[in-house]
């Protein structure tokens, strides 16, 4: 039993960050039985699913949920994070509600991938300004993001529900690119704050914790402008999970914000610039009566 908690740990571990979370679950397998043996344990039901126990899933929500609270920019822990605490119930609500909107029965009956070959970034380059295309790509450029990274997904049992937040993690950058949040870390949790309001995923939700880790004018700014935000849009907004953004890539992008109701929240960029620009000012003020005060003294 406890051989096959440690070959399971080793598949957790085989991304680097999830190393801690492989030994929280040997330390599982060490103080109590599990409901799994080497003999017993169900065979995979889609390509690189790894069928965990309840108890090792509750170990790697744990060990993933902390260190990914340390560092809200690591993907690969709140990856598992998420697949590790959204059953038994939140995949399926997202999964159901996709069921009830003809868009979302599609989408699941299609299954599309977003990856940079699918998308044609060279192809979204080149439309309008105002589409919502060229606005994702944008966004990618400017943040020097690809639609490439984002990791399968491991640990959820069910093929559909796994497809279900396949789609979410891939039309990440997408509500991104809707709303204009940046990947800094406080633009991350903003956008998380609007997912969890949206959508219920308790990954989304803890991530909203990393606010404690921001300095203080940006906890500030959090509370006071983006926080507000993100609950006000993301419990009103349609569900953007059954946005079929394949479909959507030459339409104007105020048109799908107005239908989706989703207002976009002050430019963080340019508010952090002008923060930024204030700061070297106010420096450069001082260094100059720094300067003048011994000329002063001399005469």
């Amino acid at each position: 039993m406890e051989v096959a908690l440690r070959r399971t740990a080793a598949l957790a571990a085989r991304n680097n960050g999830l190393r801690p979370v492989a030994a929280a679950l040997v330390t599982a397998s060490q103080k109590r039985d599990i409901s799994f043996s080497s003999l017993t344990r169900p065979p995979p039901n889609y390509p690189g699913h790894v069928p965990l126990s309840r108890i090792e899933k509750a170990a790697l929500a744990i060990g993933s949920g902390l260190m990914s609270l340390r560092d809200p920019r690591r993907g690969d822990l709140i990856a598992a994070f998420a697949e590790a605490t959204a059953t038994p119930y939140f995949i399926y609500r997202l999964r159901d509600a996709m069921l009830a909107s003809p868009t979302g029965r599609r989408i699941l009956r299609d299954r599309p991938r977003i990856t940079s070959t699918s998308l044609n970034l060279p192809y979204l380059r080149s439309l309008p300004a105002n589409t919502v295309g060229r606005t994702y790509v944008a966004w990618l450029d400017r943040e020097g993001v690809s639609p490439d990274t984002r990791a399968a997904v491991r640990y959820i049992d069910d093929a559909e529900c796994a497809y279900v937040m396949q789609r979410y993690r891939e039309c990440h950058d997408f509500y991104h690119a809707l709303t204009g949040l940046p990947v800094v870390r406080e633009g991350e949790v903003a956008l998380k704050a609007f997912e969890f309001a949206n959508t219920l995923l308790p990954m989304t939700g803890m991530s909203v914790f990393a606010a404690g880790t921001m300095k203080k004018s940006e906890r500030e700014r959090f509370a006071g402008i983006y926080l507000p935000w993100a609950l006000r849009n993301g419990l009103r907004a349609k569900e953007v999970i059954n946005v079929y953004w394949e479909e959507q890539l030459e339409r104007d992008v105020g048109e799908l914000r107005r239908e989706l109701r989703v207002e976009p929240p002050p430019d963080l960029r340019d508010i952090r610039k002008r923060e930024r620009e204030e700061r070297r000012r106010r420096k450069e003020e001082m260094m100059a009566r720094g300067r003048a005060a011994p000329v002063q003294g001399n005469l």
